[in-house]
C-alpha cells in the first residue's frame, strides 16, 4: 500500500518545498493582527499585547489682549478658560484630584520645585496663600495652564503660529510696567532649570519672576491624573 502511494505522489525536489514554505511564512506575517490585539487585548498565550499610546495635544497658550486691573484681567482669563474657584470644602488638593473647570493657587517655591524636578502633580490651595502665588487653571478636558504676566516682546513669541521650537519666557506672578499682559501657558510644555526669584529679594511678599522654557512639544510628565 505504501509502495502504491509512493508511486502516485509526484516527485518534487526538496529545494522547491523549502521555497514554498518560506513564501507561506512571509504571507502569514502580512496578515492583519487579531482585533483584540489592536485594542490592547491579550494574546493567545495570555500576555498583554503592546499598543502605541495616544497622547492628547496640550492646550494652546491663552492671552487676554486688553488693559485693566489685575483683578479684572484675572476675571477675564478665568471666564475665557471656563474655570471657577475650588469648592469651599476644599482648602488644599492635588491638581490630579481637583475637579475639572476649576482654579487654585500655588506658592512660587513649590511651583519651582515641581517644574525643576519634573513632578507629575501639584498641590493647589483654594485661597491664594500669598500675594505672589501663581494661579493654576484645570480646564474642562483635565489639562493644566499656569497663569502669569509677561511683556509684549515675549508675548508675540508664544503664539502657537509664531512660537519656535523652544522659547525662553519670564513669567511674573503679578503685573508691572515690565510685564502688563496676562497669559496662561500649558504646564506640560514648561521646562525649568532654576527657581523663581523675588524681584525685591528683601521683601518676602515681593512679586516673583520665573524664567523657564516654553517648548513646542510636551516636555514633562502630565499633571493630568488618570489621563
Amino acid at each position: 500500500m505504501c509502495d502504491c502511494i509512493a508511486r502516485l505522489t509526484p516527485h518534487v525536489p526538496l529545494r522547491h518545498l523549502a521555497a514554498v514554505g518560506l513564501v507561506g511564512l512571509l504571507l502569514t506575517g502580512m496578515l492583519p493582527a487579531p482585533l483584540n490585539a489592536a485594542r490592547g487585548g491579550t494574546s493567545p498565550g495570555g500576555g498583554k499585547t503592546e499598543v502605541l499610546p495616544i497622547q492628547k495635544a496640550a492646550p494652546a497658550v491663552v492671552v487676554i489682549d486688553a488693559a485693566g486691573s489685575e483683578a479684572e484681567l484675572r476675571r477675564q482669563l478665568r471666564s475665557k478658560n471656563g474655570v471657577a474657584e475650588l469648592g469651599a470644602s476644599t482648602s488644599k488638593t492635588m491638581f490630579s484630584q481637583a475637579p475639572t473647570g476649576t482654579f487654585g493657587y500655588i506658592l512660587p517655591k513649590f511651583l519651582g520645585l515641581a517644574l525643576v524636578t519634573q513632578s507629575p502633580d501639584l498641590v493647589l490651595d483654594r485661597v491664594s496663600p500669598a500675594t505672589n502665588a501663581y494661579e493654576v487653571h484645570k480646564l474642562a478636558d483635565g489639562s493644566g495652564l499656569l497663569v502669569g504676566f509677561m511683556g509684549k516682546d515675549v508675548l508675540t513669541q508664544v503664539a502657537p503660529s509664531q512660537r519656535p521650537k523652544s522659547v525662553r519666557i519670564a513669567l511674573h506672578s503679578n503685573p508691572s510696567e515690565k510685564a502688563p499682559h496676562i497669559v496662561a501657558v500649558p504646564l506640560v510644555k514648561l521646562a525649568a532649570d532654576m527657581m523663581p526669584l523675588r524681584i525685591d529679594p528683601k521683601n518676602p511678599d515681593s512679586p516673583v519672576v520665573f524664567e523657564m522654557d516654553l517648548q513646542s512639544t510636551s516636555s514633562r510628565a502630565s499633571t493630568q491624573g488618570g489621563q
